[in-house]
């Protein structure tokens, strides 16, 4: 396993030395910076998991250097806890507008201070991977819960979910609108998990209009009517007021030629292990991929579960 790699910055080396204390109890990779001016050399030269860093120091102070990294896309991810002294509400605030994620006061009580690391290490971690328009967890996850579920030996059930037609929405209505269709796919998504599924379920984004529930094979037809029934119910205020009375668009196909596309639907393709055993995450995908294909075969929102031995 990778040690999380933390930079502490602080003009006083006896800080420093309690610092590197206090993060001994964890299993960390430590580097330490004396000044603002080294700590953003070491912070563009390798990869970082989090800054401690003090607003008191010489040559750049913390805000500065919070500054400095939050400008740059490269590193504006890297999260900066930043250090101030006791009282000093003024660099609190300064810090936090210059991007800082959060902050403690010296002197600091270690186990908070540990608390807060691991809490924003969590929370880095989940925000990198979520889907950036849904903010549903993404791939990582998907797969960290589908290796779970495996490992675990319990039965489980993963909804793939895709959404028919979306190309052919996304050329006449617009990238934008075609994003307000994905997120309200996943707003669906999360009401039927709530009004059909488990506390437990998962959801997640696969990238585009591509979506996953993981749940039991008990709830899992549950929540695909409960995702089919919405879906439709919502899909007609999708399209003006021509398209909604044609129940359809016209547009090209490959070939250049101008055809009626029905309206978005969406196709479910269930696997379980319900009926069979499943060791890798690779045959969900491989199963999910067969499953869904045929449901979009169908026509319209259709799901279809798989039930071979």
């Amino acid at each position: 396993m990778v040690k999380p790699r933390i930079l502490l910055v602080d003009d006083d080396p006896d800080i420093l030395d309690v610092l590197e204390i206090s993060l001994s109890e964890e299993n960390y990779e430590i580097l330490k910076a004396n000044d603002g001016e080294e700590a953003l050399r070491i912070i563009n030269s390798q990869p970082l998991d989090l800054v401690l860093l003090d607003y008191a120091m010489p040559k750049m102070n913390g805000r500065q250097v919070c500054l400095e990294v939050k400008k740059n896309i490269l590193l504006q991810h890297l999260p900066v806890i930043m250090v101030t002294g006791k009282g000093e509400v003024s660099d609190r605030i300064d810090g936090i507008d210059a991007g800082a994620d959060d902050y403690i006061v010296k002197p600091f009580e270690p186990k908070e201070l540990l608390a807060r690391i691991r809490m924003i290490l969590r929370r880095t971690e989940r925000d990198l991977d979520a889907n950036p328009l849904t903010r549903l967890p993404g791939n990582v996850s998907i797969l960290s819960e589908l290796s779970r579920r495996i490992d675990s030996k319990s039965l489980f059930a993963v909804c793939y979910i895709d959404l028919d037609k979306f190309k052919s929405y996304n050329d006449k209505y617009g990238f934008e609108h075609g994003d307000e269709v994905i997120c309200e796919t996943a707003r669906i998504l999360i009401q039927a998990k709530k009004k059909a599924g488990n506390p437990d379920d998962f959801i997640g984004h696969i990238g585009g209009d591509d979506f996953v529930i993981v749940t039991i094979p008990n709830t899992a037809d549950n929540i695909c009517k409960q995702v089919i029934a919405d879906f439709d119910k919502i899909v007609p205020s999708f399209y003006n007021e021509k398209d909604r009375k044609t129940g359809s668009i016209v547009a090209l196909d490959r070939q250049g030629k101008e055809q009626k596309i029905p309206l978005l639907s969406v196709s479910i393709g269930v696997v379980t292990n319900e009926f069979r055993n499943i060791e890798h995450v690779a045959q969900i995908g491989e199963f999910g991929a067969e499953l869904k294909a045929y449901a979009k075969s169908l026509e319209g929102s259709n799901y279809v579960k798989d039930k071979r031995k």
